[in-house]
C-alpha cells in the first residue's frame, strides 16, 4: 500500500504545450530500492479516475507495462533513478519515458563509443568535459531509452539502432531500425522533472 504522504510530493505537468494528445507526467520522491509498481498504479488510477482495483494494468512478456480494457485507449510508462520516480500517461499513443539523475559520468565517451552511433559519439565528444558533457550524454541516453521502452523491447533492442541529432536545442530522431517504424513517426519531449534530473518522453 502506498503511503498517503506520497501524494504531497507529486508534481504534474502537461508534457507538451498545445499537444493534440493527452500527455501527462508525474514526479514522485521515491526511495531507491523500493517497489515502483504500487506507486505507479495508484497515480495512474487517480489520473484515469478509477479505483486502483479497477485499473487493468499488466505486463508484456518483455516487461513493458500495458493497460487493458477498459483503459486500453491509454498507454503508460515509468522510470526510476536516484530517489525519484517519473510516471507518464498518454491517450491514443504508444509512449515511453526515462529519467536519469545527473552525476559525473567519467566513462561517457567510452560508453558512447560502444553503444551509440559514430555520429552521436562525435557529437558528444564535441562537448566540453564535465557537467556539459555529462548532461549531453544523459540526454541521449534518455531519448534512446524512452523510444525503446515505448517500442516494448527496451535496451535489448540495441541503443545503436536509432540515431538522434540536435536541432536547435532539441534532440530529434533522425533514423532508426525498420523494427522501430519510421523515424518521422516518433516525437520527443525533453525536460527536467526535478532539480538534478533529466528526462525524455517519447511517443508515436
Amino acid at each position: 500500500m502506498v503511503p498517503p504522504a506520497i501524494e504531497s510530493f507529486t508534481i504534474e505537468r502537461t508534457a507538451v504545450a498545445g499537444a493534440a494528445r493527452d500527455l501527462r507526467w508525474s514526479w514522485h520522491e521515491h526511495r531507491h530500492g523500493t517497489p515502483t509498481d504500487p506507486v505507479a498504479k495508484v497515480w495512474l488510477a487517480a489520473a484515469l479516475d478509477v479505483a486502483p482495483g479497477e485499473l487493468n494494468l499488466g505486463r508484456e512478456p518483455r516487461g513493458r507495462p500495458r493497460l487493458g480494457p477498459p483503459q486500453a485507449g491509454f498507454d503508460c510508462s515509468w522510470s526510476h533513478s536516484g530517489d525519484g520516480l517519473l510516471i507518464a500517461l498518454g491517450q491514443g499513443v504508444e509512449l515511453g519515458v526515462d529519467c536519469e539523475r545527473v552525476r559525473p559520468r567519467p566513462r561517457a565517451l567510452d560508453v558512447a563509443c560502444r553503444y551509440f552511433t559514430g555520429a552521436e559519439h562525435d557529437w558528444l565528444a564535441a562537448h566540453a568535459t564535465g557537467d556539459t558533457r555529462d548532461r549531453a550524454f544523459l540526454r541521449l541516453w534518455c531519448a534512446k531509452e524512452a523510444v525503446l521502452k515505448a517500442h516494448g523491447h527496451g535496451l535489448s533492442f540495441g541503443l545503436e539502432k536509432l540515431r538522434f541529432v540536435e536541432e536547435g536545442a532539441a534532440l530529434v530522431l533522425a533514423e532508426c531500425d525498420p523494427g522501430l517504424g519510421a523515424a518521422r513517426d516518433w516525437s520527443l519531449h525533453e525536460f527536467e522533472p526535478a532539480s538534478g534530473y533529466v528526462a525524455a518522453l517519447a511517443w508515436r
